[in-house]
């Protein structure tokens, strides 16, 4: 039995595939909240501390291009598979390590590469194609599983590790992860049908009318770019509607991506030990960072609207620009109060950055290699928040304070605003080339 897009079995689909991104997203906040336990454990300094956690990023940007590979073949159920039982694994690896080492290597490989990857990336690719007229806020929910996991975690995470330690905290979340994401799992074993990876996204219905016979005009429009089957290959393969090649569009994608997520980081990374180190404790930092998360679920579903409406560069830059102001409101203002507001302005400013780019991945590129391209493009994030985090620790254990990583982050944000600005430039010189949904 097939289903038609937007129907109320995607809906359906949508909602199984955000329990699953909330519940495997563990991996990615567990460790942020044990940081100062693990480098009271181990004896180690900030930055050697922070290590597993760029470990975990970096297995997870990897692991989203594999597991992306392997979601084009045979469908997002077995990669979520392999994720579940990863993810218990790791955590029982995790919960009996001896070293740093031992303890980064778990989380980088079977949490980050094998694991909380698998819940990511992967599902929002697939969620993209069951969806037409709300492709948008569909992508935007369905990423938004992953900053649900951030607000409900931490305070669990931090109740539990006070309580019995952060061994047993790791072995009662393999546990849960492999009691209920195996079910959920089995509830995505339908594969997107052929007739939804290459149907028209509304941008590309609209830009049917512009006339095939230029390779600007072959490459116009968000979806244009794959060639109708009669069609066949030709200049859509080498030009995109930014007059870019496929290759040069994502190489951008990437660094953009990068930059904006290593000013990202510093907050989301480091707001635990910042709060200890100013003698507000982690558990304040916890909250924090749950609210931090909290609101950028919120903003994850207004840019999922604006997304629909503008098109995901110029929500992009609205995200982008929005989180740079909020970074540097950190600098000048450190009390209890003011933390907790910048970190709710700070949740809800970012939210909408990281599902910006599998809109504009979906919007310049050809769904044939859509979950590959999201993946590649959500590495380079992914990258950039375990650079930044480390970073962030290193800038610290070199200056003592948390300044100079504050202003790290801002110029790496302006890095992103420039390429975003200079791709936004380029689609105003090619007017009539631009996406319906820009228009």
């Amino acid at each position: 039995m097939t289903h038609d897009p937007d129907s109320r079995y995607a809906w359906f689909r949508l909602w199984i595939s955000l329990a699953l991104s909330t519940i495997g997203g563990c991996g990615m906040y567990v460790v942020v909240v044990v940081l100062p336990a693990v480098q009271a454990e181990f004896g180690v300094a900030r930055g050697g501390a922070s290590l597993p956690y760029m470990a975990t990023l970096i297995g997870f940007g990897l692991g989203g291009i594999l597991m992306g590979r392997l979601t084009d073949r045979f469908g997002v159920a077995v990669p979520v598979t392999i994720g579940a039982v990863s993810l218990a694994l790791g955590c029982f690896a995790v919960a009996s390590a001896q070293s740093l080492t031992a303890f980064a290597i778990a989380h980088g490989v079977l949490i980050g590469m094998l694991g909380s990857s698998a819940t990511f990336s992967p599902l929002v690719a697939d969620i993209s194609f069951w969806f037409v007229r709300r492709r948008g806020i569909a992508v935007a929910i369905c990423a938004s599983g992953n900053y649900l996991a951030g607000t409900i975690w931490p305070p669990v995470v931090e109740h539990f590790v006070g309580t019995v330690g952060w061994r047993q905290t790791y072995l009662g979340i393999g546990v849960f992860c492999l009691a209920t994401m195996l079910p959920l799992a089995l509830l995505l074993r339908q594969r997107t049908p052929a007739t939804l990876r290459g149907a028209p996204s509304p941008a590309r219905a609209a830009d049917a009318r512009v006339p095939t016979t230029t390779p600007d005009a072959v490459s116009a429009g968000p979806a244009a770019i794959v060639p109708s089957p009669a069609a066949g290959p030709g200049p859509a393969s080498t030009r995109t509607a930014l007059g870019l090649s496929p290759a040069a569009l994502q190489t951008l994608l990437c660094i953009a991506g990068v930059a904006c997520c290593v000013a990202m980081s510093m907050p989301q990374v480091h707001i635990v030990a910042y709060c200890g180190d100013l003698g507000y404790g982690p558990a304040r930092g916890a909250q924090m960072l749950s609210l931090m998360f909290g609101f950028g679920i919120v903003s994850r579903l207004v840019s999922g609207i604006i997304c629909d409406r503008i098109g995901g560069l110029r929500t992009l830059l609205l995200g982008s620009a929005l989180q740079g102001v909020a970074l540097l409101l950190f600098l000048p203002f450190d009390s209890l109060a003011s933390l907790y507001v910048i970190s709710a302005l700070f949740g809800l400013f970012q939210g909408g950055i990281v599902p910006s780019y599998a809109i504009i991945v979906r919007e310049y590129f050809s769904p044939q290699d859509a979950a590959m391209r999201v993946g590649t493009v959500l590495t380079a994030t992914l990258f950039g928040m375990a650079l930044g985090g480390w970073l962030s620790g290193a800038i610290f254990d070199l200056t003592g304070s948390y300044d100079a990583a504050f202003v790290n982050g801002i110029a790496w944000n302006l890095l992103n605003v420039s390429i975003v600005l200079w791709l936004l430039g380029r689609l105003r010189r090619r007017p009539a080339l631009r996406p319906a949904a820009l228009a």
